[in-house]
């Protein structure tokens, strides 16, 4: 169910839960709250399916997400569980690149999140570049942050399988 903020004021509040806002402004949390949508999500829904193309943020207000991964073979696996709070953001790599998503996303209780536009996004960094870049850097920061956690767990993968061939 997508609906369009009304009430300014709610959403700033909402988005100052979120860490990736701790720094911004009221006045530039407003104009940002202009341009965030909410939409809630039942439990099953597939938010983000992989290898569609992408062009949202969510920012997850309440409910746990399952973050997905399909293997060659068509089965998917659950990588990871995103509950509300913090740095509770995901479809973020699609504000950075206009490649395909990822991974899947599914609502794993009744979600209710703020989604934001590539290009909304990337407008509102044009018109406040100051704030735009911080945000980018704290989203960069947070991917960075995956990636050095998803290489930490190849690294254990390769070394069960070489424990593994070596056994044999």
């Amino acid at each position: 169910m997508r609906e369009k903020n009304r009430n300014v004021d709610a959403v700033i509040k909402s988005l100052r839960t979120f860490d990736l806002f701790q720094t911004v402004s009221d006045e530039d949390l407003k104009e940002l709250s202009l341009l965030v949508h909410s939409e809630t999500f039942p439990a099953g829904t597939l938010i983000i399916k992989e290898g569609t193309e992408g062009d949202t943020l969510y920012l997850l207000l309440d409910g746990t997400v399952d973050i997905l991964k399909t293997t060659i073979y068509g089965d998917q696996y659950v990588t990871a569980s995103i509950a509300s709070g913090g740095f509770s953001v995901f479809g973020e790599m699609a504000l950075i690149d206009q490649d395909r998503r990822s991974a899947t996303v599914q609502a794993k209780t009744e979600c209710r999140t703020l989604r934001i536009s590539r290009k909304d996004f990337q407008d509102y960094c044009r018109r406040f570049p100051s704030v735009g870049c911080e945000l980018l850097f704290r989203i960069s920061s947070n991917l960075v942050r995956n990636l050095r956690k998803e290489n930490d767990n190849l690294k254990l993968v390769y070394e069960a399988l070489i424990k593994e061939i070596e056994a044999y």
